[in-house]
């Protein structure tokens, strides 16, 4: 096994709705029901009063109902919170508070980027939500079998967990690691893009 050390890091988190995505295997480990079977949300069919919701929720995922049908107009609050309760009960949208590692002195992030024996790729991926210091674990298609965030206080504890850690875990072949000081962009920033919601609008004055 080996390990190679690069450098890129920093995912600033706040207060989000969530939009889910239909990735084979990816999440949030701090999620309690990691890999739980999820329903067909790809099935969940938007209006554009519901992505103009979810694009004010994205913005606050404590606006209220009163706010978000003042925001929309005509459209009642009891609407609004049906509407709300229909995304979240089709698993297409997740409203939960996204804490800032930064608040608790855990500065410092690294991706980490593993190759794994074929018929273990799922197995090492849920050990590795397990760890409380690793926010973010998904499988993938290509050279690396697995991606995980790792969050710490230094770059000496992510060495340490890196190398005593995870790759003593079997069926890990070999690791890559990459110290991220900055991000532009977060997964909780993503918006319902410009042409998608022209083309639910376009649907409905067919």
């Amino acid at each position: 096994m080996s390990d190679s050390v690069s450098s890129s890091d920093s995912k600033l988190t706040r207060s989000r709705l969530v939009l889910d995505s239909d990735l084979p295997i990816g999440y949030n480990s701090a999620q309690p029901r990691a890999f739980r079977k999820r329903k067909q949300s790809i099935m969940y069919e938007f209006d554009k009063i519901d992505v103009k919701i979810v694009n004010l929720l994205l913005e606050d995922g404590r606006m209220s109902a009163s706010e978000l049908a003042r925001r929309i107009g005509d459209i009642s609050e009891r609407a609004i919170r049906y509407r709300i309760e229909r995304m979240i009960d089709a698993d297409v949208i997740r409203i939960s508070a996204v804490i800032r590692p930064e608040a608790f002195g855990l500065t410092i992030k690294a991706d980490v980027w593993l190759e794994v024996e074929s018929d273990l790729i799922l197995e090492v991926a849920k050990k590795m939500a397990e760890f409380e210091n690793v926010t973010y674990v998904a499988c993938a298609i290509g050279q690396n079998d697995i991606s995980i965030q790792v969050v710490a206080k230094d770059t000496a504890e992510i060495y340490h967990f890196v190398t005593e850690v995870v790759r003593k875990v079997r069926g890990v072949r070999k690791t890559t690691t990459s110290i991220v000081p900055l991000v532009l962009k977060d997964v909780y920033q993503w918006r319902v893009p410009e042409n998608i919601f022209r083309e639910i609008s376009e649907k409905e004055t067919i």
